[in-house]
């Protein structure tokens, strides 16, 4: 694998003040390319290293799914199990016929608290009331509770966030403790993701990067805004968690090896299950978090992404050549650029 290419377009983006973050490639469970560019605080100059900690956004949604399924597999509920009877919200717009597994793999049809296939930005919830007034999952109900549906459950596939607030609410109440106490213990430490954890914007916290975004005129950018503003103060079960490259590394090397969960429900994790045409006719297949892509039959890649403003982040696994790629940024346009670029290199 040449990554002189990626290299050189890492370097050039950092030096137009347009990527901070790091790229990370392993190949065959061993790193064959890690580069950091830009800064972690633009207020104190702070520069990322290895140990920096993102915002992954909602790649958060695999620590989620996997959660569910250890539920799934401890016997607490199933697959079908209506997620609004677990929960008693029959007093909602939201269907008694919406399954766990409708939840998993956004075919729920339920309308999102910020439908992004509509255009819809996550940051306007907060337009009318404080951010900071979300810090339990329950909280974000009143977002979505009587929003009418999209489609009937099961008779679409459209991208859904609040579904994986529901899926956490069935964790907190399976287990007793909350979800972000339960994924660190039974998701982030027996994956051995050592830095990970679920920070406070509000508080203090070392080798967090803050998230970003440029404020633009006709001149050009002009300025930098922190997205404090644009998120709730804590990560929930749709995203905010907090991890280096290191972390998501390890994570799928844990869940790939069985140490997350069984062998059947593992298998079910890395496997599309529907299908989802884009706008522009390619076709994608959604499992339990991942997004898988084929070429005549051969799947090319596995993938989750996360974005918000002030964060983007990816983690994509190449069977083929065995390569896993982490793209960690805290520019909401950050990491797009380099994972196409890392796909060049892996693939060339």
């Amino acid at each position: 694998m040449d990554f002189s290419p990626l290299r050189s377009y890492l370097s050039n983006r950092s030096a137009e003040d347009d990527f901070s973050g790091i790229v990370r490639i392993d190949h065959a469970g061993q790193t064959v390319f890690e580069e950091v560019h830009g800064l972690a605080s633009r207020a104190w100059q702070v520069p990322i290293s290895p140990q920096t900690r993102f915002d992954c956004a909602s790649v958060t949604k695999l620590f989620t799914a996997v959660a569910t399924l250890q539920q799934i597999q401890a016997g607490a509920f199933s697959l079908d199990t209506s997620a609004i009877e677990y929960l008693g919200l029959e007093d909602s717009n939201i269907s008694t016929a919406i399954t766990v597994y409708h939840l998993l793999t956004h075919t729920s049809g339920i309308g999102d608290d910020a439908d992004e296939d509509a255009g819809e930005r996550y940051e306007d919830l907060f337009v009318d009331k404080p951010n900071y007034a979300l810090r339990e999952t329950a909280d974000c109900l009143p977002n979505f509770l009587h929003k009418p549906p999209n489609f009937e459950p099961g008779q679409g596939c459209r991208y859904c966030n609040v579904s994986y607030v529901l899926l956490g609410l069935m964790v907190e109440k399976a287990t007793g403790v909350t979800y972000r106490e339960y994924v660190q213990v039974n998701v982030f430490e027996r994956a051995g993701m050592n830095r990970a954890g679920f920070f406070e914007m509000d508080g203090v916290e070392p080798d967090v990067a803050e998230g970003i975004s440029p404020v633009k005129s006709a001149g050009g950018v002009t300025g930098w805004r922190r997205n404090i503003y644009s998120y709730p103060p804590v990560g929930s079960p749709d995203g905010g968690a907090h991890v280096t490259a290191d972390d998501l590394m390890a994570f799928h090397r844990a869940l790939v090896a069985g140490q997350l969960l069984e062998k059947e429900l593992t298998a079910a994790m890395l496997s599309a299950k529907v299908d989802e045409k884009t706008e522009d006719g390619s076709l994608f297949r959604k499992g339990f978090a991942f997004e898988f892509e084929y070429v005549d039959g051969e799947l090319v890649s596995y993938w989750k992404e996360g974005i918000n403003v002030g964060a983007s982040a990816i983690l994509q696994y190449f069977p083929g050549q065995d390569v896993t790629v982490v793209v960690l940024s805290n520019l909401e346009d950050g990491a797009w650029g380099p994972i196409e670029e890392a796909f060049k290199a892996v693939t060339a």
